[in-house]
C-alpha cells in the first residue's frame, strides 16, 4: 500500500481521493499521535485541553473538509481554533504564537481547485517528521480517543488570527517600502485578504490582481504558476516589481519592470546578499537544493556565501537549515524559508523583504538580480525505467562523466531517480541553451536504453 503522506501532507482529489470521511479519521488519529507522550503531557499538566490551529485556503472543498477535521480533533478532546482562511504560513505561526499543542492546513497549494489536502504542523509550528506521519497513518485503524461530557473539545473561532499575522508580518521588517510600486498577484488564494493588506501597511503603493477568491478560481491563470498576466499588469501600470503568490501564499516569485520573471533561486541569491551586508546571515551559508542554478552557486561563491545542498523538497531544506542554525534558504519554486521570522515557507514574508531590500538600496529589481547570472536549464524526464538501478549502470556512468567533461565549470549534469515511479530525472545546465539541450537530450537517450523495463 502506498504512504498516504506525501511530500507536503496528505493531497487528491476532494471528495474522491480526499474525503470527509479520511479527513476526520486522520484527525482523530493525529489527536491521538500528537497529544500523547511526556512532551505533551508536561505542556498540559495543569489539566487543560489539548489546542489545535485549524486554517484552510478558499476552495471550496475546504469547507467541508475542514468541519470533517474540526469535527475529529473535537471528538477526540481537542479544542480546535477556527482561523477560517489564512496563509499556510500564517497557520504555522499561529501554532507557535498561541502555543498550541498543534495544528491542521486544508490547502493543496499551488494545485487546481477540484484538489485539497491536509497538511498537519507540530507543537511550534514545526512540519512534522516522516516518523510522525507514519505514526499517524498507522493510527487510522483506531483506537481513537473518546472523551466524555466535560472533555470534550469545543469548536470557536478564532478572532484575531489574520491581525496577530499582519503584526507579527510587519514587525519582521527592516525598513519600509515608501516609493516602491508594487502589483500584487494573490492567485485568488488565501493572500488576498492579508497580502494587500500587509504591503499597503508597510508603505507600498499597490496594484492588486488574483484577489477575488469564489472557491473555484483559485491558481486559474493566476499566480506563481501564470506570471504571464502579472508581467502585462506590471507592464501596463508601470509598476516596479510584481510579486506572486500561490494558493495558500507559502511561495513567492517576481517579475522585474521590464516583466522578466525572476525565480526563486535568484530571489534567494539577493537577499542572501543583502542579509550578509547587513550581517544577519548566520555562518554566511545559504541552503538550497540540488536543483538550484548553478548560477546561484557561481554567485554565492562570488560573495563569499556558503552553500549547503539538500535533496529537492523544502522539507529537507529546513532540515538542514534547523540542523546547521541557520537563517535562510529554500527552493527555485519560490518556497523561501527565513529561520528567524517563520518555521515554514512564506511568500508574503518573502515579498515584503525583496520589496524592502530595493526601498533600502534605491536599486531595481534587475540592478538587484544581476549579483546572479542565470544558466540555461533543461530537465528531461525518462519515464518506464528501472530508477533503482540508475547508480549502478557503468555505461550511464561514464556518458555523465563525458558530458561534464565537455560542460567544465560553465554548467552542470544532474540525475535524479524519482522517488515514487519508474522515471529518472535528468537535468543539465550550460553556458546556452542549444548545449544544455543537445547534452540532456543524449543523456536521457542513454537512459532510456540502459534501463528500459
Amino acid at each position: 500500500m502506498p504512504r498516504l503522506f506525501g511530500t507536503d501532507g496528505v493531497r487528491g482529489l476532494a471528495n474522491r481521493d480526499l474525503t470527509a470521511g479520511l479527513a476526520l479519521a486522520l484527525a482523530q488519529a493525529s489527536a491521538a499521535v500528537l497529544t500523547q507522550g511526556r512532551r505533551a503531557q508536561l505542556r498540559l499538566a495543569e489539566g487543560r485541553r489539548p489546542v489545535a490551529v485549524l486554517a484552510r485556503d478558499p476552495r471550496i472543498s475546504g469547507e467541508f473538509i475542514s468541519a470533517a477535521v474540526a469535527a475529529g480533533l473535537a471528538s477526540s478532546g481537542v479544542d480546535v481554533l477556527d482561523a477560517g482562511v489564512i496563509p499556510t504560513p500564517a497557520a504555522a505561526f499561529l501554532i507557535a504564537d498561541i502555543g498550541a499543542d498543534f495544528g491542521v492546513m486544508i490547502s493543496a497549494s499551488h494545485n487546481p481547485a477540484p484538489d485539497n489536502g491536509i497538511k498537519i504542523f507540530a507543537f511550534g509550528g514545526t512540519k512534522l517528521p516522516d516518523d510522525v506521519e507514519d505514526r499517524i497513518e498507522e493510527h487510522l485503524e483506531g483506537p481513537n480517543l473518546t472523551p466524555i461530557g466535560g472533555d470534550v473539545g469545543r469548536i470557536r473561532r478564532f478572532a484575531d488570527a489574520e491581525d496577530r499575522y499582519v503584526v507579527h508580518l510587519l514587525s519582521t521588517l527592516p525598513n519600509r517600502l515608501d516609493g516602491v510600486h508594487v502589483v500584487l498577484d494573490c492567485a485568488h488564494g488565501a493572500a488576498a485578504g492579508v497580502s494587500p493588506q500587509v504591503f499597503t501597511d508597510a508603505g507600498a503603493r499597490l496594484t492588486v490582481i488574483g484577489a477575488d477568491p469564489d472557491g473555484l478560481n483559485i491558481n486559474d491563470g493566476v499566480g506563481s504558476t501564470h506570471l504571464d498576466n502579472l508581467a502585462a499588469a506590471v507592464l501596463a501600470n508601470g509598476a516596479d516589481i510584481g510579486i506572486a503568490h500561490d494558493g495558500d501564499a507559502d511561495r513567492c516569485l517576481a517579475v522585474d519592470r521590464d516583466g522578466n520573471v525572476v525565480d526563486g533561486d535568484q530571489i534567494m541569491a539577493i537577499l542572501a546578499v543583502s542579509m550578509a551586508a547587513r550581517g544577519v546571515l548566520k555562518d554566511r551559508t545559504l541552503v538550497a537544493t540540488v536543483m538550484s542554478n548553478l548560477g546561484l552557486r557561481k554567485a554565492m561563491a562570488a560573495n563569499d556565501i556558503r552553500m549547503i545542498e539538500t535533496k529537492v523538497g523544502d522539507r529537507y531544506v529546513l532540515e538542514a537549515l534547523n540542523e546547521h542554525g541557520l537563517s535562510l534558504g529554500g527552493e527555485q519554486s519560490g518556497h523561501v524559508i527565513m529561520t528567524d521570522f517563520a518555521t515554514t515557507g512564506d511568500g508574503i514574508l518573502t515579498g515584503l523583504h525583496l520589496v524592502a531590500e530595493m526601498a533600502r538600496t534605491g536599486k531595481t529589481l534587475a540592478e538587484l538580480a544581476s549579483v546572479m547570472t542565470v544558466y540555461p536549464q533543461i530537465l528531461v524526464n525518462v519515464r518506464g525505467v528501472d530508477h533503482h538501478a540508475l547508480k549502478r549502470d557503468d555505461t550511464i556512468a561514464s556518458a555523465v562523466l563525458a558530458a561534464e567533461g565537455e560542460l567544465g565549470d560553465t554548467g552542470r549534469v544532474l540525475l535524479r531517480p524519482s522517488g515514487t515511479e519508474p522515471m529518472v530525472r535528468v537535468m543539465v545546465e550550460a553556458a546556452d541553451q542549444a548545449t544544455a539541450d543537445r547534452l540532456a537530450h543524449a543523456l536521457a537517450g542513454v537512459v532510456r536504453e540502459c534501463l528500459a523495463l
